[in-house]
């Protein structure tokens, strides 16, 4: 069986490793934009180590029976557009981008335009270290075919709608929660220690939320949006266009996604694992310095 990848980061990375150790007869190829003119000798790297075809041009790919696009948020339905002037009818295109319903539906017009199927496949958790058995959820014309493949390889998925857009809409309402609660987390420990009291803070909220094993939990969050920042904002921005259109406060979404970015933005590392304190104290520091 042949799988290709439109996009070749750390998402398709860790899939095409689970599937390749789920079953060692699948044959991968990728292309990813970096590829031309040799943009990132890192991603060429990753893809030759790992016994992929390089697949210039993309066509190549028209010879695989599944695509799974993993590209940045941003660049999904371009992606979609450029990939319906070669895709034949019956391949299956994976849309695993964290995207709003109204784009994955675009996208879908382009792919199903072409006789090809398209799927909006939704991943509800880290990547790593379960690859492509992480959750995910699934919307499109999953048939019993395609169910019965998807078993047989590992996936854990579940089948949320037969209408491209559903399973994507869980993702970024949960993502609203997920993303913001490390976003006021971040933000509330930044203000108090700008303000000279974070131990205060720490204290109360320990007092008021003790399930949460708070030091633990802070770090983690911290952690989450200097290492993801920038690609958390890019998805937050998705989650305010769903927001926008349901007639929501879209706005909420683009602040956590502001917040993302300016994390991302911070080289700084979790360096201090006996005084987060400290850390937290760069960091509200280098917040600071970063908009004046």
């Amino acid at each position: 069986m042949k799988i290709g990848f439109i996009g070749f980061g750390e998402a398709a990375r860790t899939f095409c490793d689970s599937l390749a150790g789920r079953d060692s007869l699948l044959d991968f190829s990728a292309y990813d934009i970096l590829l031309e003119g040799d943009q990132d000798p890192g991603c060429e790297a990753a893809i030759a180590e790992r016994g992929v075809r390089k697949a210039l041009p993309a066509s190549v790919l028209q010879k695989t029976a599944w695509i799974i696009s993993a590209v940045t948020a941003d660049q999904s339905l371009a992606a979609a557009k450029a990939a319906a002037h070669w895709l034949l009818p019956g391949q299956v295109y994976f849309d695993i981008n964290s995207v709003s319903p109204g784009r994955k539906v675009e996208s879908a017009a382009q792919v199903e335009a072409v006789g090809a199927i398209y799927i909006d496949m939704a991943v509800m958790a880290p990547v790593h270290p379960r690859g492509h058995a992480t959750p995910v959820l699934l919307a499109g014309a999953v048939d019993e075919n395609l169910h019965a493949t998807l078993s047989r390889l590992g996936f854990q998925f579940e089948v949320v709608g037969d209408k491209p857009g559903a399973a994507t809409a869980i993702k970024m309402v949960r993502s609203l929660f997920v993303k913001g609660l490390e976003a006021i987390t971040v933000e509330t420990l930044l203000a108090a220690s700008a303000s000279g009291c974070l131990d205060y803070i720490r204290k109360s909220l320990e007092e008021s939320y003790p399930g949460l094993g708070w030091s633990d939990f802070a770090r983690y969050e911290f952690e989450r949006t200097l290492k993801h920042g920038k690609r958390r904002a890019a998805e937050m921005r998705e989650c305010a266009a769903t927001l926008d259109a349901l007639g929501l406060t879209g706005s909420l979404a683009s602040t956590v996604a502001d917040v993302q970015d300016r994390m991302g933005a911070l080289s700084h590392r979790l360096v201090d694992e006996e005084d987060l304190a400290r850390d937290i104290a760069t960091i509200a520091k280098l917040r600071r310095e970063s908009v004046k």
